[in-house]
């Protein structure tokens, strides 16, 4: 071969290769919108990032394959306590050094970046939208070019709008009772404007109070169009509205007064789709109601239009502290049927109570309200962090016909229970899963029922069957683990290891990398992978399954007991009222004694720290994973070091007494055999204690029983003088 033939093909590959590379087309960003809180490059290429709201910000860019992203943060040490990226079940894990963090994404997603567990109204967090690029803007369309627009805009029935990307509009868009409109493209509005910000005036019905505000409109179809809400006010409502279509939507709100700003009001609307959208609130995701029309008697009490025909699919929803779906409201009246939600990542559901305790679902129908709601479906959802699954309460007529079918919750469990109350039935769990563990039972999921309600029923699991082996159950890095799937007829199967790697087949072997964890939040040597499984059949049925697997380079070592142990903690009381946990160390206990668990006698306060001190009987040896609840504060200290503590106190809305439900986790490799204990709680809004549960070699996700706590006879102390 001649060397100019040589030379030819080499060129004519890399040509090829060249063309063969993915594009990375970054969204432009004005200097006035533009945040120093990160810099982010996708395969190497700087992409503006955008200041949303609050402490959030977001970048966007359109991608045609897979493509490197890094990201810096300004904040020194910002990624200390380890990296969270959502939506779990992508199974991304990335490299840190420094300040930086850098992962390969496969395709177009919509990402929610942050430090784990930490997703309340203060969160520093980063979302990622990374879409394909956007069809050009049809020949008829009144086009917005880059650049900022200081308006609101108003079509016209039959008009067509496309913001191209980088195209800013600081206002609203207006539907005003108009009909067959479009408004595509991928530009972005920012909303920021008159409402009160310590009251409740994001409800009106009037034109530029919403980032998208409709009024008896219909056949609309909006498409890749981002919103930004900075005000206290609802980001999406549509009133007496028909036939729309979201498609992917971005909706980010916040503000400090972390309320009355919902993703997406149904008022009286019907017969609308969204989907492949992005909602991050602070306050309900979705809701659906008749009408609001304010707070007056004559307001409340007056019967609001029926919805229905509601579709949520391919979507990432996220919420600072109310439901991902609420309906309903006291003293309203309306009707509501086929509501659905499906396919999709709940990455933050809630905290805390307004009145009603928050949850995957909502429906609050108390005080005289009335209307018949039903056929309501919750399918094919994946539960990151979340609070509860279910909350409805209803006066009458009746709620019935809800369907939660394979629900996974792959990480955590659920922080309070669920709860149905009154003219309530027909309500349907199916393949409701936490991990590898299916709630087939009232006590397992748990849920309450009360005042009239039917129990629920729980269907057998109609698909394939996701569940698998793990040996060992935890490991050293390095070390070769095998993971073995329970067959399934004609299943396909996909593993996602939590170090952002994946494999198939029914069963595979793995070695983990290092003791970071998927999360890089490793400690004292250990850290957790979440490892997934995807099991699929012919037919598209499928399942998933999770499971936390503990690499740790050293196991802690047991103790030697000081003298003959009994069942039991010893426990010590600290009247007083504080805002955060106090350090014991400096107080003086008032009374003592001994119980069975983390309980305790109170001898009448309300407001106190307490402290349990003994030993955890491990069972073998191996990583345990420890999960820490607790209202008003709590921390869980094992052989000295501090293995969990929860957050702050955070204060419940709408004049609910206490502080909602806080969690931790943390991991220990530890050998068999008894290890120091302690657990320090506080009592100053809520008066409830702590709660901790465990999971480990042998050992599924359970409350620590009583048999597994052990203190010494001597140690014990007996009440002493106030």
């Amino acid at each position: 071969m001649s060397a100019f033939r040589c030379l030819l093909l080499a060129v004519l590959a890399l040509t090829s290769t060249a063309f063969a590379l993915p594009r990375v087309q970054p969204v432009p960003v004005p200097e006035e919108l533009r945040s120093t809180a990160f810099t982010v490059t996708v395969n190497g290429k700087p992409v503006d990032v955008a200041h949303a709201a609050s402490s959030l910000d977001f970048v966007s860019f359109d991608i045609t394959g897979p493509v490197d992203v890094t990201i810096t943060a300004a904040e020194p040490g910002f990624w200390d306590r380890g990296v969270d990226i959502q939506p779990w079940r992508l199974g991304l894990r990335p490299e840190r050094k420094g300040q930086t963090i850098r992962f390969r994404l496969a395709a177009p997603a919509k990402l929610s970046i942050s430090r784990p567990r930490d997703f309340l109204n203060h969160a520093a967090m980063l979302f990622l939208f990374a879409g394909t690029p956007p069809p050009p803007p049809p020949h008829d369309a009144r086009v917005y070019a880059p650049g900022i627009y200081r308006q609101s805009l108003n079509p016209r029935s039959g008009e067509t709008l496309y913001l191209a990307p980088g195209a800013y509009v600081f206002g609203s868009l207006n539907l005003w009772k108009v009909d067959h409109v479009k408004v595509l493209g991928r530009g972005a509005i920012i909303y920021d404007g008159p409402q009160d910000p310590t009251t409740d005036q994001g409800w009106m019905q009037k034109p530029d109070w919403h980032c998208i505000g409709t009024m008896e409109a219909h056949d609309v179809e909006v498409d890749g169009l981002t919103c930004v809400v900075r005000s206290r006010t609802w980001s999406v409502q549509l009133k007496d509205s028909s036939s729309f279509v979201f498609d992917d939507l971005r909706v980010v709100g916040g503000n400090p007064g972390n309320a009355n700003q919902d993703g997406i009001d149904w008022i009286g609307s019907s017969d609308g789709l969204v989907r492949n959208s992005f909602f991050r609130a602070s306050d309900d995701d979705i809701a659906l109601m008749g009408n609001w029309d304010g707070y007056t008697d004559a307001d409340m009490l007056r019967p609001g239009r029926d919805v229905k025909n509601i579709v949520v699919e391919r979507s990432q929803l996220s919420t600072s502290i109310s439901n991902v779906v609420r309906a309903g409201w006291p003293r309203k009246t309306f009707n509501s049927t086929g509501f659905t939600l499906r396919d999709s990542d709940i990455l933050h559901a809630g905290i805390g109570a307004c009145g009603q305790s928050f949850g995957l679902l909502g429906m609050w129908a108390a005080d005289g309200a009335s209307g018949d709601h039903s056929n309501y479906t919750f399918e094919n959802l994946f539960l990151d962090d979340w609070y509860s699954l279910v909350q409805i309460e209803q006066d009458q007529p009746a709620i019935h016909g809800i369907t939660f079918r394979n629900i996974w919750s792959p990480d955590q469990p659920p922080l309070i229970a669920s709860s149905l109350t009154g003219q309530v039935s027909g309500i349907t769990f199916q393949n409701v899963k936490i991990g590898q563990q299916r709630l087939d039972s009232a006590p397992a999921l748990p849920i309450t029922v009360a005042e009239g309600a039917a129990p629920p029923v729980f269907a057998a699991h109609d698909g394939p069957q996701a569940a698998f082996t793990v040996n060992p159950p935890s490991s050293t890095p390095g070390q070769k683990v095998t993971f073995t799937a329970a067959p399934s007829p004609h299943a396909r199967y996909t593993w996602l290891f939590g170090d952002g790697t994946q494999d198939k087949g029914r069963r595979v072997t793995h070695r983990f990398p290092d003791t970071g964890g998927t999360e890089l939040d490793g400690v004292d040597g250990a850290g957790r992978f979440r490892v997934l499984l995807h099991v699929e059949d012919k037919e598209g049925k499928q399942d998933w399954a999770a499971q936390g697997v503990v690499v740790s380079d050293h196991l802690q070592p047991a103790s030697v007991l000081p003298g003959p142990a009994v069942e039991g903690l010893n426990w010590q009381l600290f009247p007083g009222a504080w805002s955060s946990l106090p350090d014991l160390a400096r107080l003086t206990p008032q009374f003592a004694g001994n119980s069975a668990n983390l309980q305790l006698e109170t001898q009448g306060f309300t407001r106190f720290t307490a402290s349990w001190d003994g030993y955890l009987d491990v069972p073998a040896d191996g990583g345990y994973t420890f999960h820490l609840l607790a209202r008003d504060g709590a921390r869980f200290v094992l052989d000295g070091i501090e293995v969990a503590r929860t957050g702050p106190p955070f204060a419940q809305v709408c004049n609910t007494l206490g502080n909602a439900m806080r969690y931790d986790r943390g991991i220990l490799g530890l050998r068999r055999g008894p290890h120091t204990f302690r657990v320090e709680s506080l009592s100053s809004a809520s008066q409830s204690l702590p709660r901790l549960l465990w999971e480990g070699p042998g050992l599924p996700l359970a409350d620590i029983p009583n048999a597994a706590f052990r203190r010494v006879k001597q140690s014990q102390v007996g009440a002493a003088a106030p």
